[in-house]
């Protein structure tokens, strides 16, 4: 089969892997009709190389058509159409059970001290081949895959892999108070979706970027938007549309690439041209990322407010301003969504006609599997208008 593999920092190139099979009675494999490039994709375009080898399959936002099912696979079938959340969890351990999927302790990678694993998300989370391919074997398929109606396009469904999840509960952490105020810090996918999600609920939104088209997007939902290009000082910025006091709650939605952090930016690029065996235990024992964003989020939230955390972050030295943190008395909440705990307050919402998060209108690009390097391209340089990219293996 063809898929997108990683060969080295900004080189994923389409290649013929082997196709997958069944390996476990709790496995399933899938057809691909559409999989998504995700911000944290960009992260292993560049920054984490060390923890991957070439030939991996990359991609963990996937959705498509059963295949073949293990014995102890009983709730889908051949045929049906199904997305497959980011995570793996098993849906029956101590974490699971707990509705904390992201960290099933059946799926653990322990070796690594790392919470559940990951489609195509490196050593640090299981080197699980991802979905960026036209075959994708899902462990753990007598829980993990999501069931969808026929009929419907693919765009009404795909995000439920990750992007929505990760956006709700992106809203849900931020614990923003009955017609409060949120500001939200990036406009790509998941920040796209966090300030419409958190709209829908109630929240005046604020959303910050300096790309004009992802601000654009925004105002279309009614959110307001701060240009990081013509503020010195975002955070004042959000104080003086909020009385002074900044916003009841903040939600990063960058994590470690944000700009404006210079440094760090150019000790990340260094260690990324390193040899593994001298790259990895620089970024697992003094990883620095760039922290523009959430010092950002910690100065423009108020006393007593609320930080989310949905952006991923890597590094294991990260200065923080503890002091203010700790004066200002503000709450801190972060992790990798929880994705099937999710499903059940999203799906109405994805299958009503209506549209009211506006699922339909967050893909900018649909490519075919084979312009999958463009897509990153484009992507990880914001070119061209680029938000979110799908591919769609069968074309």
């Amino acid at each position: 089969m063809k898929a997108l593999t990683w060969q080295g920092p900004r080189d994923v190139r389409v290649t013929d892997v082997p196709d997958p099979r069944l390996e476990a009675a709790t496995d399933a494999i899938i057809a691909v009709t559409t999989t998504g490039i995700c911000g944290s994709d960009l992260h292993l375009y560049e920054l984490l190389g060390p923890f991957l080898e070439p030939g991996d399959v990359l991609g963990h936002e996937a959705m498509g058509i059963v295949q073949e099912t293990g014995s102890d696979v009983t709730h889908i079938k051949p045929g049906d159409r199904v997305v497959i959340p980011f995570n793996i969890s098993c849906g029956h351990c101590w974490m699971c059970r707990r509705g904390l999927y992201a960290q099933c302790e059946t799926t653990q990678v322990r070796e690594h001290g790392s919470g559940a694993a990951l489609f195509g998300y490196t050593k640090l989370y299981g080197s699980v081949p991802g979905g960026q391919a036209e075959l994708l074997r899902v462990p753990q398929a007598q829980f993990g895959p999501i069931k969808v109606p026929d009929g419907p396009p693919d765009e009404q469904f795909v995000y439920l892999s990750d992007v929505l999840p990760t956006a709700w509960q992106a809203v849900e952490y931020a614990a923003v108070p009955e017609g409060g105020s949120v500001v939200v810090f990036g406009l790509g996918p998941i920040g796209q979706m966090s300030a419409r999600i958190a709209a829908f609920r109630g929240a005046r939104v604020i959303g910050v970027d300096l790309e004009p088209d992802r601000l654009e997007m925004a105002l279309r939902y009614g959110i307001e938007v701060i240009d990081a290009r013509a503020h010195d000082d975002v955070p004042s910025a959000v104080r003086a549309m909020t009385e002074g006091r900044g916003a009841d709650s903040a939600i990063d939605a960058v994590g470690m690439e944000a700009h404006g952090s210079p440094g760090a930016e150019f000790m990340q690029k260094l260690v990324s041209v390193l040899p593994d065996a001298v790259a990895e235990p620089l970024m697992t024992k003094a990883g620095v990322d760039r922290l523009t964003v959430l010092h950002q989020c910690i100065d423009a939230v108020r006393r007593g407010g609320t930080i989310s955390v949905s952006g991923v972050y890597a590094g294991t030295a990260d200065p923080l301003p503890m002091l203010v943190m700790f004066d200002k008395g503000v709450r801190v909440s972060m992790g990798q969504a929880h994705v099937k705990r999710w499903i059940g307050d999203l799906m109405p919402l994805v299958r009503d006609e209506a549209d009211p998060l506006g699922v339909r209108d967050l893909a900018t690009h649909r490519l075919p599997l084979d312009e999958a390097p463009h897509g990153y391209d484009i992507f990880q340089r914001k070119e061209d208008g680029a938000v979110k990219v799908l591919l769609r293996p069968g074309d």
